[in-house]
């Protein structure tokens, strides 16, 4: 996979995670079904998935050093989905049909970036948040926006994190109807997610972005050529 970017990046860190059990034996990030829970969050694995990527990535727990201490002010995150928190919105969708009273905790977490205010403030980041969504080729957009992130030189790096649940009903169907006239990018088996930290290239010595790297598994679907550049295993680099 060859990324085109205008401005050589660096990817510092980075994190899968492919919760399926046995059936994600052998694949890059593979971890239990059963993720660590994020407080002020329910129902849905979205915002776990967000979390438990972001902390491999970033390094922890708070007080342990980490990649953005003494940068939390110059860095900022892109988030990039296909579907989104499609778990959340079908919830409240029955809620609603059924007659029930509206969950404000799922009033919060249906927008898509909540976790990344929890996050932020566990890191204290505080540069700008953005969310990209895409119907094909969302990983090239992805990095397309943190390029652009880092076209401020008042940012050090971005963390990217691509995310996709398990397809529902509801994707089901809108692929169903939308695939044709418009073709979709393909979505992982389940529930996954990626986390990079980039900065601009040659600041640690490391290759830079656009660079060719090794295919990542199908299973991964659009995430793929995010997952490929994940730095492969061993510490994260000194800063």
């Amino acid at each position: 996979m060859t990324t085109p970017l205008e401005r050589p990046m660096t990817v510092v860190a980075g994190a899968c995670r492919v919760p399926w059990g046995a059936a994600a034996d052998g694949l890059p990030g593979a971890a239990p079904p059963q993720l660590p829970s994020v407080p002020g969050f329910v129902t849905s694995r979205f915002s776990p998935l967000v979390a438990a990527a972001v902390e491999a990535c970033l390094g922890g727990p708070p007080g342990d050093p980490d990649l953005v201490a003494g940068r939390g002010e110059r860095t900022a995150i892109v988030l990039a989905t296909m579907c989104g928190d499609t778990t959340t919105t079908d919830t409240a969708t029955r809620r609603m049909v059924a007659g029930q009273v509206h969950s404000p905790l799922l009033f919060f977490q249906s927008v898509t970036t909540s976790v990344l205010g929890h996050l932020s403030r566990r890191y204290g980041i505080t540069g700008p948040i953005s969310c990209v969504s895409d119907c094909a080729d969302l990983s090239s957009q992805a990095l397309g926006l943190a390029e652009v992130v880092l076209d401020d030189d008042w940012l050090d790096q971005v963390l990217v994190v691509g995310v996709e649940v398990a397809a529902e009903d509801r994707v089901d169907w809108v692929r169903g109807h939308v695939d044709r006239p418009c073709p979709l990018g393909p979505l992982p088996r389940g529930d996954a997610v990626v986390a990079l930290l980039i900065r601009r290239g040659g600041e640690t010595g490391e290759p830079a972005l656009p660079r060719s790297a090794a295919p990542a598994p199908s299973a991964y679907g659009w995430l793929a050529p995010l997952v490929a550049l994940c730095p492969e295993g061993g510490p994260r680099p000194a800063l």
